[in-house]
C-alpha cells in the first residue's frame, strides 16, 4: 500500500481540466512526510509556508494567552503571494 493510494483527486482538474491553485499541495505535503524536501518544494513552493501556517493556527488554539490574529493573516498573505506567483509561473 502506497500513500498515494490514499489521495483526493482534485474535483477541478478532473471535470473542468485545469489545475487549481491548490494542486499539487498533498503530494508535497506526503514528499515532506517522506524525507524528499527539494521535491516538495519544485511540486509546490507554498508547502513551507503553509505547514508555517497550519501549525501556527493550531498553537493559536492551543495557547490562548497571545493573540495570533496578525501573524496569521500575515502569514495567509505571504502564502496567497507565493501561491499565485507560482501557479502563474508553472503556467506561463
Amino acid at each position: 500500500m502506497n500513500i498515494e493510494d490514499f489521495m483526493l483527486t482534485c474535483p477541478i482538474k478532473k471535470y473542468l481540466g485545469f489545475e487549481c491553485l491548490g494542486c499539487g499541495a498533498q503530494r508535497a505535503a506526503a514528499l515532506v512526510f517522506q524525507g524528499e524536501f527539494s521535491e516538495a518544494f519544485h511540486t509546490y513552493p507554498a508547502i513551507y509556508t503553509l505547514l508555517m501556517f497550519f501549525f501556527t493556527l493550531g498553537l493559536s488554539f492551543i495557547d490562548r494567552k497571545r493573540k495570533y490574529g496578525t501573524i496569521l493573516m500575515s502569514m495567509a498573505a505571504v502564502n496567497l503571494v507565493i501561491i499565485i506567483a507560482a501557479y502563474v509561473y508553472k503556467h506561463h
